[in-house]
């Protein structure tokens, strides 16, 4: 299946980075961070969106209590930051490096909107993409809410398995071959990184999954 890399057949970074446009190839050039390096804050200037070109990124906020709460970690190829597409002036999120060697292609709203207004098909299928992206954010938020730690796991896999699984044909298995490692999962579930592994043991010892690094295999049922 296609990741969000490539949603419905358009590849956001080649379209939108503006190193690949000649008017934007002499001023552009990509920003580099290192693991911890932050994005952008809450409450910084919405003036940009951004393209991972390499490495991960974590989306996230703080309660009033200071505890955090990750909305989503994203990785080559995903576009953060969309909200200043929108016309919002201020982040309500922050935005951080999570890997040791991240490039992002920043992109001015300004910019953006030029692009967008030049392509019409293009400007609707970023638009629906924004909207896939807010959908599934909503999706995930629900299940930290209202669900419980093992549901939410077995949600979150059947989202993986949309976003990066496919059939082996060999033993009728689903095989994830994800991007994440069991600490960003534990994020993203809002479970402690212990809890994720016990959550993933349980599974495997009720024969409905296999894991191992960053591929889950969702075990084919037998009568």
């Amino acid at each position: 299946m296609n990741s969000i890399w490539i949603f419905e057949d358009v590849n956001l970074f080649d379209l939108l980075c503006p190193h690949k446009f000649k008017e934007f190839q002499a001023s552009h050039s990509f920003n580099a961070y290192k693991k911890s390096d932050y994005i952008y804050f809450e409450a910084d200037a919405a003036n940009k969106v951004y393209l991972i070109e390499k490495g991960k990124v974590k989306i996230g906020y703080y309660n009033e209590d200071g505890s955090e709460v990750v909305k989503a970690i994203l990785s080559k190829g995903e576009l953060f930051g969309e909200k200043a597409i929108l016309g919002d002036i201020v982040r309500d999120e922050f935005a951080q490096s999570i890997d040791s060697n991240t490039s992002i292609c920043p992109v001015g709203v300004t910019t953006m909107h030029e692009l967008m207004r030049a392509n019409q098909t293009f400007s609707f299928k970023i638009y629906k993409f924004i909207g896939f992206k807010f959908k599934k954010l909503e999706r995930r938020l629900q299940l930290l809410l209202f669900k419980d730690s093992k549901t939410r796991l077995l949600e979150f896999i059947s989202e993986l398995c949309s976003d990066y699984g496919y059939d082996c044909e060999k033993s009728g298995d689903n095989i994830i071959n994800h991007p994440y490692t069991q600490k960003d999962m534990a994020s993203l579930i809002g479970v402690s990184r212990p809890t994720i592994n016990i959550l993933l043991n349980e599974l495997k010892e009720e024969n409905y999954l296999d894991f191992n690094g960053k591929q889950i295999r969702i075990l084919k049922k037998t009568a």
